[in-house]
């Protein structure tokens, strides 16, 4: 769903279309809304696009067409992008939203956007706004061509989802790509401090408590959007406390004896003094309870060990609990995604082999999807890997091997292995003497294969669990051919 456009304070009201929000009264307008920047330079975040001669820059500053993809994860500022090249280059506003637009909508708008261009004076260019542009058919992206390889309208469309999958190419080819990041805690902790002091915001009335800017900025988790949101609920009930406390003293006044100065000063104190926003204010505001633990601290590192040696242990329900509280404390889902893998091939490895597989298809559908729908991801693999068969023989294995290799376990490769593909190899007896494994019936040539000095030794031993099984039969019969030659076997 769009996030929706208003008419910003000091810009020129832009035109409307395509059933976007109009004639909002901007003191009732969401504090998200209320809080865009009107300007590149109240931009938060997003640097990387904002320097000296950036595309981005010249499209604003320098009033040069062009036709924008943005793609980057909500809250990250690409709708407010979109405002800013109507407001600020003066174009006419038209906005689409893929989720109800047809083409019928796609051809009208830009049938008007010829018709301005084409006055004899006072043509006007048109900013038409695309959100969600991934929900597009390719019909309507094909929609979208001529008017955006005729300059007939400055495209900007925004999607969540990689464009390379879900734009077609010739618009991909037409516009340019502009990747934005989720924002850091800085920068939400910024937009928090300009929304509570800003006229438009909230006008220095509150005051936000450490525990609760903390707490907002775990379920901000980079988006400015659900930051802002939560802060306002949060407002609306810090400002219900105040003026219940404000009742309070003032009946507590009445009772008081006229004499008392003391209690006229101290309910005027409390009339002068801000609302404040407390933890419990902003936790009942949204409905969430706060994971108090630190994403630098202890805890982090806590939280996380628990989820993994719960997978170790096969309780899936505990690693599930510690899934949720890593998700709920905001953590960097790309964090727990890692864990994962490593897991999978270090407490699981060969037990079940695909564990591997389905971590590192959830690691890649975090990258693909995001959050919130990511943790669906996550929950599946973390299932996956704490039912699956457990074996640590494969870590076992190369650590052993590198503890050897460190400790000077390093004889020459056998001559028989080494590279026969260059001039003079021949000569040195390079490669000579090599058997070819796929000549034998068995697939396994009785030959040497490591250096001497750890010949005969076995890093890898598997365990019975699982999928495992098979392979501890198969390693036993295959180390047997393979150590025939040195009891009399084939050379």
């Amino acid at each position: 769903m769009s996030d929706g456009l208003f008419d910003l304070p000091g810009a020129p009201a832009p035109a409307r279309g395509g059933g976007s929000l109009a004639d909002v009264d901007h003191t009732a307008a969401p504090l998200a809304v209320r809080m865009r920047p009107r300007s590149l330079d109240e931009l938060v975040g997003q640097q990387h696009l904002l320097a000296p001669g950036s595309p981005l820059r010249r499209l604003v500053e320098g009033d040069q067409p062009m036709s924008l993809l943005l793609w980057g994860p909500p809250g990250t500022g690409k709708t407010t992008i979109a405002a800013v090249v109507s407001h600020q280059t003066n174009r006419k506003f038209v906005e689409l939203s893929a989720v109800t637009a047809g083409v019928k909508d796609v051809r009208q708008v830009i049938d008007g956007a010829r018709r301005d261009l084409a006055r004899a004076t006072g043509s006007v260019e048109t900013v038409l706004f695309i959100d969600e542009v991934h929900r597009f058919t390719k019909a309507q992206q094909d929609a979208l061509l001529p008017g955006v390889e005729n300059r007939w309208v400055t495209l900007v469309a925004a999607t969540t989802e990689n464009p390379f999958f879900s734009v077609i190419s010739p618009l991909l080819s037409r516009s340019l790509l502009l990747t934005l990041e989720s924002l850091t805690d800085d920068d939400i902790s910024l937009l928090l401090d300009r929304a509570l002091t800003d006229e438009r915001g909230l006008n220095d009335e509150f005051e936000l408590a450490p525990d609760a800017r903390d707490h907002l900025l775990r379920m901000a988790g980079g988006d400015a959007r659900r930051a802002l949101t939560y802060l306002e609920a949060a407002a609306g009930g810090a400002r219900a406390k105040h003026e219940q406390a404000l009742k309070l003293a003032a009946a507590t006044q009445d009772e008081a004896t006229a004499q008392n100065e003391d209690d006229a000063e101290a309910t005027e104190e409390a009339e002068r003094r801000r609302a404040v926003i407390d933890l419990v204010t902003l936790e009942t505001a949204v409905d969430r309870a706060a994971v108090r633990y630190d994403r630098a601290g202890d805890q982090h590192y806590d939280v996380a060990s628990a989820l993994i040696k719960s997978i170790r242990g096969s309780d899936v329900d505990a690693a599930m609990h510690y899934l949720a509280r890593m998700i709920e404390a905001g953590e960097d889902p790309r964090f727990i995604a890692r864990r994962l893998v490593i897991s999978a091939s270090e407490d699981i490895g060969m037990g079940d082999p695909t564990a591997l597989g389905v971590a590192v298809a959830a690691a890649e559908a975090v990258q693909l999807i995001g959050m919130p729908e990511a943790r669906i991801n996550l929950a599946q693999a973390v299932v996956a890997l704490a039912l699956a068969p457990k074996s640590n023989a494969v870590i076992m294995a190369v650590d052993a091997a590198i503890a050897d290799v460190k400790a000077g376990k390093v004889g020459p490769v056998p001559p028989h292995l080494r590279d026969a593909h260059y001039a003079g190899a021949k000569k040195l007896g390079h490669g000579s003497s090599y058997q070819y494994s796929h000549d034998d019936p068995r697939g396994v040539v009785p030959q040497q294969y490591a250096p001497d000095v750890i010949d005969g030794t076995d890093y890898y031993n598997p365990t019975r669990r699982g999928g495992e099984a098979s392979y501890a039969d198969r390693v036993a019969a295959i180390r047997k051919i393979l150590r025939d030659r040195e009891v009399g076997g084939s050379p």
